[in-house]
């Protein structure tokens, strides 16, 4: 587990059990000048996140060991100082229902694996970019 001592509002938070899309994901975010602080698996992301809540988003996989996205996801949800990350779900499953329970639950974002390098950073530069009150309610 990897995590950053240093707090700050530009660090993401990246959940995957895949070394190589943990890797990617984390080089992508580093491009874009956040400060990634990455974890292996949805229990090690509850675990940080019931005393840390600062993070400018999240991007979780979907299968994880111990919690799955969608769970933690769900956690977030319902802890006020959680609900503002924004949070990027990916995942290698190609299901319409799953797009649709992940939107349900919560996720902001959804990206099917496998991605592009760009796909990712440019719907991560989406997600960063909006402002909470140009969403639509």
């Amino acid at each position: 587990m990897q995590m950053t001592v240093k707090h700050s509002s530009n660090r993401i938070l990246i959940a995957d059990d895949d070394p190589v899309i943990r890797h990617l994901v984390t080089s992508i975010v580093a491009k874009l000048g956040y400060t990634p602080v990455t974890l292996n698996d949805g229990r090690e992301v509850c675990r940080l996140l019931y005393t840390d809540a600062d993070f400018k988003a999240a991007i979780l996989d979907m299968s994880m060991p111990h919690l799955e996205g969608l769970d933690v996801i769900r956690y977030m949800r319902t802890e006020k100082r959680l609900m503002r990350i924004p949070v990027l779900l990916i995942t290698a499953e190609q299901s319409i229902k799953l797009m649709s329970d992940s939107f349900a639950a919560g996720a902001t974002a959804f990206l099917p694996k496998p991605f592009t390098p760009e796909q990712l950073q440019s719907l991560l530069r989406m997600l960063l970019d909006a402002k909470p009150s140009r969403r639509a309610a």
